[in-house]
């Protein structure tokens, strides 16, 4: 078993990608004709993107949007990097929340949180050994 890809669904897969192409610097592998899916270069294990309408479609059950104005779902994505300072203000600058400054945590790590516009938990730290 390996772990393949993420996918988080919503409304707008187009601006979606845009936001995380100019907050984290990701490249696009493809988004569909139709922007029903969309699918960024995040190196090993694929991000991607689904329109509400094709999740429910796939899931064939009701499931909870993520929501920017709610508090924020318990999951979160990481990126990691070697300047957690310049990403964070990158993303905010991009339209990220900023929730938590970049903190150096007591094991050497440096961490960040933030949100992305369509309410995704997003950690910013740099790469453990």
């Amino acid at each position: 078993m390996k772990f393949g890809y993420t996918i988080i669904y919503v409304a707008d897969v187009h601006a979606t990608v845009d936001f995380y192409q100019r907050a984290f610097g990701f490249a696009t592998r493809f988004v569909t004709d139709d922007a029903q899916f969309g699918q960024l270069d995040t190196g090993t294990t694929a991000l991607a993107f689904a329109r509400h309408d094709v999740a429910s479609a796939s899931l064939g059950v009701e499931y909870r949007p993520l929501n920017a104005d709610a508090l924020p779902a318990g999951i979160e994505i990481g990126f990691t990097t070697d300047d957690v300072s310049a990403a964070f203000e990158r993303a905010v600058n991009a339209g990220a929340t900023a929730l938590t400054a970049p903190t150096l945590k007591p094991w050497g790590q440096t961490v960040a949180y933030l949100r992305a516009p369509e309410g995704t938990l997003v950690e910013l730290c740099t790469p453990m050994d």
